[in-house]
């Protein structure tokens, strides 16, 4: 049998999405080098120098409580999902989450993995966490609105100006703004019906609750939009109320633009919103904001990050380190990769904006100029370097953390000797300190670039490197360019500098792209072979468990680590790359292919989705950033203390004597001695097939093929020395465990065979030194049915549970339930979100073997 796949997606529809973010970045700089058409760097400076100490203070005293207010949005989100915990964890994971979530757009960096991570850590289920994390972005859109509607209706002048809009119309849309918070207030307060929106089903919170969630959404907003206006030019007199409007509309527009902190969309939408302002003034405000808002929660948060990962090596306090390491752990890679993107960005900009002059005549007494250029140059390749790590940080590669260390050494260096920037050299120093503190974070030992970036990774390094040269033309406008700009080599030549520096990093950063995108294609994955099969059996011998058997079908492609001590078995279906069940063979292989895997279906443009995985490798997955579900449960029963003995296995005991006196009898027939008996087996499978108006299913189970029945033992019940039914058997390594695959029998077999075969099959193995007998999994059973459950939840429960109508597992559950079995999870992990659905049905089309066969019996 062979599965039918789709072809993988086109090439182009990878890139579509990256490129419209790049034409965003592209079309938000037109408009700020429009706008700032009469800008100075040294205007700028000036209006950073003048803002007073105390609005500064001012200004970091209003971004302390807005941050601490947000906390309350993570405590609100628990008390809705009716769940505790405790309030340093959740102070903790809120603050690093908000203070890289508003810097760094990278799905790797954001705040809502952050929260994964460490809530799931803290026993939050998938569902609870993702709804968590809706109510929270539902807290922020409500906050949005109430500013926005207050400041339409009671000022609508200004925002009416700046989206082109008459007054009426200004009011009118704040009204419904305000209209839409009261009706959801009034919606919680009636506290019935459901409301779903793009896939989520959302439950009213209590009235109370979201009474304080619109509180709490406008009342941080408000107090972000303050630390803005505090430090707007002193000239420039506008009323708080008609600002916080406007303030909300560039929030809104950066969101949209899903750039890194909406940085460059935000700073637009700013300078239409006040035209009055002088440019160079307002920018100067603009880049204090950031600064303070932005950039400044970020250090603290690595400082936070690397004080708990400091305590958490501290062998003598057992208990604090175990406890900072379970807050710490789940996010190194996150935090560390973040910090390390944007210690490269910071290198990029420093490269492309002239140093101090006081601070350039200090150091030609002790720097010849050489140095001095060579260093400038070096900051730049640096920061191109670390933005090209920070994608191997987070998939843990031990040696991406070397080659991060020494850049960051390296640009410390350039950082002094180029211009004294002593500031940029603390931030680097700092990110350095956090990497070392998580360093045991990074073990694996894959290779750099040894999977290619992915259209995203290659499109976000080009906006940074876009926007770094950018402000260096912009710093520099006012530069007569000439070709004897690019030979000028002064003390005051920041100009050159900036050009032979932009250079250099466009040139290694265009060699890399080439070397990333024309590097050979890798063939493509193909179904198992012979030679393939027989690697596979030498991994079965240190594997756990009886899944990996199914490998033998041939209808699977195989993934092999370099040692060939484990293998990862897979298909693909539409979009979906579907690996089944957990990797096979020894552990300590598994972490590496996992993590290849995840890397082979991001080159391919594939959703990475783990099937019927068991609970105990949960933390594998979560690593690469997936979602787990939970599908079903397996009944293991513990044969050491099985037997027919007691009233409970009354029932059980009647089957075997009454299938006895019918001439019933059971064996097992080893590999070698099956041939003799295939042409009774396929007629008992071709049978059972057709009274059941079904056909063979496929990838998570096996089909009647004789090369495939025949490297198995095979349990038979035979009536008068007739086969009439039969059980393929799965075993594992050192007689852990057996299960049984296919499951058939003849319409002349006597009633309730498959309990008397499934009975004389547990005692066979009990007696043959086996300790579990697996009963198996309905696959696509069980998905949660909590009532925050998103709607697509509901619709794969649909599809589980006529899925054993399908699959021909209707009397598998009470079969299980004779026999006390000990039940563990089983889930299927994926990226989740509104690919689910489709994951789910590319899922069930692969079992059942083609749509067709899906929707038919």
């Amino acid at each position: 049998m062979v599965a039918i796949v789709d072809p993988p997606p086109a090439e182009w529809r990878r890139w579509l999405l990256p490129c419209l973010t790049l034409l965003i970045v592209a079309a938000v700089l037109f408009v700020i080098r429009r706008e700032l058409a009469h800008f100075r760097v040294h205007e700028v400076a000036a209006q950073l120098r003048s803002i007073p100490p105390r609005l500064l203070m001012g200004a970091a005293a209003l971004t302390t409580v807005s941050y601490l207010l947000l906390g309350g949005y993570d405590l609100l989100g628990l008390k809705y999902v009716a769940r505790r915990l405790p309030y340093a964890r959740v102070a903790f994971t809120s603050f690093v989450a908000y203070s890289i979530g508003h810097n760094l757009g990278l799905a790797a960096f954001t705040g809502g993995a952050i929260r994964y991570r460490v809530y799931s850590a803290a026993g939050l289920s998938a569902v609870e966490v993702a709804t968590l994390q809706a109510f929270c972005s539902l807290t922020t859109g409500l906050g949005l609105a109430v500013l926005a509607g207050v400041s339409l209706v009671i000022t609508p002048q200004r925002l009416a100006t700046l989206m082109h809009l008459p007054h009426p119309l200004a009011v009118a849309i704040g009204v419904a703004l305000l209209a839409f918070v009261a009706a959801y207030a009034l919606w919680c307060g009636a506290g019935r019906g459901v409301l779903e929106f793009r896939g989520w089903s959302l439950r009213p919170p209590r009235f109370g609750l979201s009474v304080a969630q619109i509180t709490l959404g406008a009342v941080d907003l408000a107090f972000s939009g303050a630390v803005l206006w505090l430090v707007l030019p002193a000239p420039l007199h506008i009323p708080f109320l008609s600002f916080v409007g406007a303030y909300a509309v560039a929030i809104v527009a950066g969101i949209l633009s899903h750039l890194p902190g909406g940085i460059g969309v935000f700073e637009s939408v700013i300078l239409l919103a006040l035209p009055r302002a002088e440019p160079n003034a307002l920018l100067g405000s603009l880049l204090a904001y950031r600064a303070i808002y932005y950039f400044l929660p970020l250090l603290i948060a690595a400082v936070i990050f690397g004080v708990k990962e400091l305590t958490a090596q501290r062998q003598a306090l057992a208990r604090v380190e175990r406890v900072a390491a379970d807050w710490i752990a789940p996010i190194t890679p996150q935090v560390t990769g973040a910090l390390v993107f944007a210690a490269g960005t910071l290198l990029l900009v420093s490269g492309s904006v002239p140093m101090l002059d006081a601070r350039l005549f200090a150091l030609r007494r002790v720097v010849p100029l050489p140095i001095l250029e060579l260093s400038h140059l070096a900051g730049s390749v640096a920061g191109l370097g670390l933005l090209i790590l920070a994608r191997a940080l987070y998939g843990r590669v031990r040696e991406g953390y070397t080659l991060t260390v020494w850049l960051l050494l390296a640009g410390v260096a350039a950082s002094l000797l180029k211009g004294i920037a002593y500031e940029e050299a603390l931030v680097l120093l700092l990110v350095l300190l956090v990497l070392w503190l998580g360093r045991r974070a990074f073990y694996r030992p894959s290779a750099v670039l040894g999977e290619p970036f992915t259209p995203a990774w290659l499109v976000s390094i080009s906006a940074v490197l876009g926007a770094a040269i950018w402000i260096g033309f912009l710093a520099h406008r006012h530069v007569e360019y000439s070709n004897d700009l690019w030979w000028t080599f002064e003390l005051s030549g920041s100009a050159p500098r900036m050009l032979r520096a932009s250079l250099a990093v466009v040139l290694l950063a265009a060699t890399f792209f080439a070397l990333n995108m024309l590097r050979p294609k890798r063939p493509e994955p193909v179904n198992a072979s012979s030679a393939d099969l027989e690697r596979a059996r030498a991994c079965l011998a240190q594997g756990e468990g009886t899944l990996g058997n199914v490998a033998f079908t041939g209808d699977k492609r195989l993934l092999f680590d370099e040692r060939d001590e484990a293998f990862i078995m897979y298909q693909v279906a539409g979009r979906s790359w579907i690996a089944l069940g957990d990797p096979v063979g020894a552990r300590r292989a598994h972490e590496e292919l996992v993590w290849r895997f995840r890397e082979m279906s991001d080159l391919h443009g594939g959703l990475t989705v783990f099937y019927q995985v068991s609970g105990d490798r949960l933390p594998l997955y979560v690593d690469l950033g997936l979602v787990p579900v939970k599908i079903g449960e397996e009944a293991r029963v513990a044969l050491a203390g099985f037997s027919l003995e007691g009233a409970a296995r009354s029932e059980l005991r009647q089957v075997r004597r009454r299938a006895e006196r019918e001439g019933s009898s059971f064996e097992v027939l080893m590999p070698g001695t099956v041939d003799p008996w295939l042409p009774a087996l396929r007629a008992i499978s071709d049978g059972w097939l057709a009274e059941k108006s079904t056909a063979e299913k496929g990838f998570s189970v096996g089909f009647f093929d004789e090369n495939y029945v025949r490297r198995f033992p095979v349990a038979i019940v035979r009536r008068e020395g007739r086969p009439v039914a039969f059980a393929n058997l799965w075993t594992s390594a050192a007689c852990e465990e057996v299960s049984v695959d296919l499951m058939r029998f003849g319409a002349d077999a006597p009633r309730a065979v498959m309990d008397f075969l499934f009975v004389e099959l547990m005692l066979w193995a009990r007696a043959a030194g086996y300790q579990w007998f697996s009963l198996g999994m309905a696959p696509l059973a069980g998905l949660e049915r909590h009532p925050l459950a998103p709607a697509w939840h509901r619709v794969g429960n649909f599809v589980f549970r006529h899925g054993e109508h399908f699959y021909n597992f209707d009397g598998l559950r009470r079969y299980k339930s004779k026999f006390s079995p000990v039940w563990e999870p089983k889930y299927l992990v994926s990226p989740g979100g509104f690919a689910l659905p489709r994951i789910l049905m590319d899922v069930s089309v692969l079992i059942a073997g083609g749509f067709r066969e899906l929707i038919s019996k």
